[in-house]
């Protein structure tokens, strides 16, 4: 039986969520084939068998697995003979501590950056919701928060930095083959790339030579996805 990953899309079929994008590029590094199901903002009620909320929902026979965390361990587990996501010994807990600085360090700053933009590219039935949820969550319009874009900008090539040293010496995060943590950080940079015509990487970036790494990865397949695409 295909596995069933219920995913967030946008307008125009736009599949921006970065978590979501964590489990597409972990599924295709098991080779592992699914059907990729849309959900809006407001569809609660198609991942509602879930018990919870939020995607990625990942469907494997009777399993029904939220959280992209929660997935990937999932598939580690119950498929060890595809490839490894976070590789042997203590692959896993260093993979889940550099998920946790994704999620409190880098996503916080990246959301700002982009959130005004990402407005416009939610479904029009999301809009209202997208823009009520944020503004309560930031405290403050979504045009205030991403205003102060070049601020964030700063933060978060600071945030980078020991990212950056790892990648002059190494062609991903991983060593000398992607893994997990580079699918948890190039979500991040797809996430902006979906919405938002910001370019946050120069060419020069070890990281974004990192990044089109990735993006060529597994058939280019998250390359068709974009901004303009």
């Amino acid at each position: 039986m295909r596995l069933k990953l219920y995913e967030l899309v946008g307008a125009n079929d736009r599949r921006f969520s970065p978590y979501c994008w964590r489990v597409r590029m972990a599924l295709a590094h098991k080779k592992l084939p699914a059907d990729f199901i849309p959900c809006k903002f407001t569809d609660k009620h198609v991942i509602a068998f879930s018990g919870q909320t939020k995607v990625p929902v990942l469907v494997d026979g009777d399993d029904a697995i939220s959280d992209s965390w929660a997935i990937a361990c999932h598939l580690e587990d119950k498929y060890p003979d595809r490839p490894l996501l976070f590789g042997p010994g203590h692959g896993r807990p260093l993979t889940k501590f550099f998920n946790s600085w994704a999620d409190s360090e880098i996503n916080p700053v990246l959301l700002r950056m982009v959130v005004r933009d990402i407005c416009d590219c939610v479904d029009p039935v999301d809009r209202d919701y997208f823009r009520q949820t944020r503004e309560a969550r930031l405290g403050r319009t979504l045009e205030e928060v991403q205003a102060e874009r070049p601020v964030y900008m700063e933060r978060l090539q600071q945030l980078l930095a020991p990212v950056r040293t790892l990648l002059e010496n190494h062609p991903y995060l991983c060593g000398e083959t992607p893994a997990y943590a580079d699918y948890i950080l190039f979500g991040t940079f797809q996430w902006v790339r979906c919405v938002s015509p910001l370019e946050i990487l120069k060419t020069s970036d070890p990281l974004y030579a990192w990044r089109e790494r990735l993006l060529d990865a597994f058939g280019a397949m998250a390359r068709q996805h974009s901004f303009t695409g």
